[in-house]
């Protein structure tokens, strides 16, 4: 899909300027980490935190780690910065949905992208997981130097996490402006029939 006007940029690239190859390249350099978590829930904890390595990787290398775990190390070190390292070789499946939010995040710490992109990562999580979810996202945005971007409909977090929020409504931005100038006018036209 490409816009009707104007252009988008990521990461300084014009994305209807790129070739395929150019457009995987810059599609690499974001790390996804998505509302449903997208993990493999039969798989253990390890593989899915390694398929952060997979744009890096060999089809043979992918195959072979899904049998014998390669970079068991790397997947450690994510899931000590996540807060969970004693579930390495735990099932997907038999974790809280806030621990298999964490194992999402270490999967795009593996993959060290240049921004990270949180589609609501805190949708389907109690308000308490919500919590610790958010400051460990915004932890390791400090931490690590790397851009964080997230979409979200819980205003509270949004205004309690970021220092820049931008209000879009109906494919318009609102307004686009620092979180402690934003007015319970901004939020009532933003959420506004």
């Amino acid at each position: 899909m490409f816009p009707t006007s104007g252009e988008v940029r990521v990461l300084g690239e014009d994305l209807a300027r790129l070739n395929s190859r150019e457009l995987r390249r810059v599609q690499g350099q974001i790390g996804t980490i998505y509302q449903q978590f997208h993990l493999v829930d039969n798989l253990r904890v390890v593989h899915n935190v390694n398929a952060g390595h997979l744009a890096n990787w060999s089809f043979a290398k992918s195959l072979v780690s899904l049998v014998r775990p390669m970079e068991v190390g790397t997947a450690q070190t994510a899931l000590e910065q996540v807060g969970i390292p004693e579930k390495l070789y735990e099932r997907t499946d038999r974790l809280s949905g806030g621990q298999q939010q964490r194992v999402a995040i270490a999967r795009v710490l593996v993959q060290n992208p240049e921004a990270i992109l949180a589609d609501e990562p805190i949708s389907s999580l109690d308000p308490q997981i919500s919590k610790e979810i958010m400051d460990l996202l915004l932890d390791l945005s400090r931490r690590s130097g790397k851009t964080l971007l997230s979409s979200l409909h819980a205003i509270d977090f949004a205004l309690s996490h970021y220092e820049r929020i931008i209000g879009l409504k109906a494919g318009r931005v609102l307004f686009d402006t620092r979180t402690d100038l934003v007015t319970p006018e901004m939020i009532t036209a933003l959420y506004q029939d």
